[in-house]
């Protein structure tokens, strides 16, 4: 898998993300597998939102290496369409909660 800056346009040690908020040192990779979302505009939306998310937490993240991987699907029924208002607000809550438990400070570690 090929690691790629936040924002997906530079490839130097400092990235610009959404809203030129820079943020230096964040690598950011994305999967989203397609037994989990067939349609190709849902694992585009997934991952868009994926990069969002890790903007908006940017601060609070160490800078380095990232991967962010769905491991189970959205269910098809309650998200019909592929970019559906309720299918966004679950991504990124999902997201938000991910993140924030990823960036607390864990006193196991020191």
């Amino acid at each position: 898998m090929k690691a790629r800056s936040v924002d997906d346009r530079s490839a130097g040690s400092m990235e610009t993300g959404v809203a030129g908020a820079a943020i230096a040192g964040l690598w950011l990779g994305t999967v989203v597998p397609k037994r989990h979302a067939r349609r190709a505009v849902t694992r585009s939306l997934l991952k868009r939102q994926m990069r969002a998310a890790v903007v908006a937490h940017a601060g609070s993240m160490t800078p380095g290496l990232w991967v962010i991987r769905l491991r189970s699907g959205f269910d098809r029924t309650r998200f019909a369409s592929a970019a559906s208002v309720a299918l966004v607000g679950a991504a990124r809550d999902e997201l938000h909660r991910l993140l924030l438990r990823c960036t607390e400070p864990n006193p196991a570690r020191g």
